[in-house]
């Protein structure tokens, strides 16, 4: 993962509502929700949450497949991992150093 990729995650991880909709799929598991499950856990309108599921899907935080007449979207979890690798990736490496 290069730095352009994680700022664009944790960019679009900047808002509390967005955070709010990564959590809760990544508390449902492989198998997703679909949009009206993520708006009755979040409380979220749903013109807003078409909103904040694209700029997580162009993150590539999330993956939306559709499902018969739903769009179901899943974390990336692949891609969050990545995310938590690259900013501790480098954890302590300064610690022996002194000024």
């Amino acid at each position: 993962m290069n730095g352009i990729e994680a700022a664009q995650g944790f960019s679009a991880m900047g808002s509390e509502s967005r955070l709010s909709v990564l959590q809760t799929l990544v508390r449902a598991g492989e198998r997703g929700l679909s949009v009206g499950d993520i708006q009755a856990r979040t409380g979220i309108a749903a013109s807003t949450l078409a909103h904040h599921l694209k700029f997580l899907a162009a993150a590539n935080l999330i993956v939306q497949r559709k499902e018969g007449r739903s769009i179901v979207s899943t974390a990336n979890y692949g891609h969050l991992n990545a995310l938590a690798g690259f900013i501790l990736e480098n954890c302590c490496s300064d610690q022996g150093e002194t000024s």
